[in-house]
Order: structure tokens, then sequence, then C-alpha cells
């Protein structure tokens, strides 16, 4: 069974950065692309950043371009994002999960941790 956890989440003023962590157990990890979403209250769940299985391509989506970076260690099982510059409209519920098609779509993504809340004051 594929377990996905995220830590790292919390409290940062504006400007200021986070590090995202999702550790994955079960599976064969280095296989697949992994993913971030966020959702913020009353919003819809979007796409943050992608990292494809070999870490040689990402995707990030435009909010984060410039900011974000996503990262993997595969020896480690171990999914990364550094988050910079955080603005308010950043907080959210950021989650982790485990892509098996269409990396932009969530309904492609089979397993997904319980997610890390991040809250940036300003």
């Amino acid at each position: 069974q594929v377990r996905v956890v995220e830590s790292g989440g919390g409290l940062v003023q504006a400007g200021g950065s986070l590090r995202l962590t999702c550790a994955v157990s079960g599976g064969t990890f280095s296989r697949y692309t992994m993913g971030w979403f966020r959702q913020a209250p009353g919003k819809e769940r979007e796409f943050v950043a992608a990292i494809a299985w070999s870490g040689g391509r990402t995707f990030y989506a435009d909010s984060a371009k410039g900011r974000f970076t996503i990262s993997r260690d595969n020896a480690k099982n171990t999914v990364y994002l550094q988050m910079n510059s955080l603005k308010p409209e950043d907080t959210a519920i950021y989650r982790c999960g485990r892509s098996f098609g269409n990396l932009y779509d969530p309904q492609e993504y089979d397993y997904w941790g319980q997610g890390a809340q991040v809250t940036v004051s300003s």
C-alpha cells in the first residue's frame, strides 16, 4: 500500500519562505510523476507544481513560477516544494499526490497525502 505524508507547513509572514516535504512509502516511487496541488477555503483545488519521475522535467502553475521550486530525491522517496516570496494568496492546504496520467488533472492522481496547511500573513 502506498502512503503519502506531507510535512513542513506553517505560518509565515508575507515575503517569507517555507519548504514542504512529501514522503512516500510503498509502491515504486521513482517511476511516477509527483505533483503538488493546493486548495484555499471556498476555492477549487488548483495545480501548483509537478516533477517527472527522473526529476529532469518540472512543471509549474503561473502563480508558482519564479517563486516555487519542486524537486525530488528518489533515493529517499521524497518530493520537496520550496516556496519563496510567499504571499497571503498562497494560503491554502497543500497536498502531494502521485500521478498516473495528466499531471495537471487531480483526477489522474491515485494517492494523496493528508495535506499541509500553509498560512501567509500580511
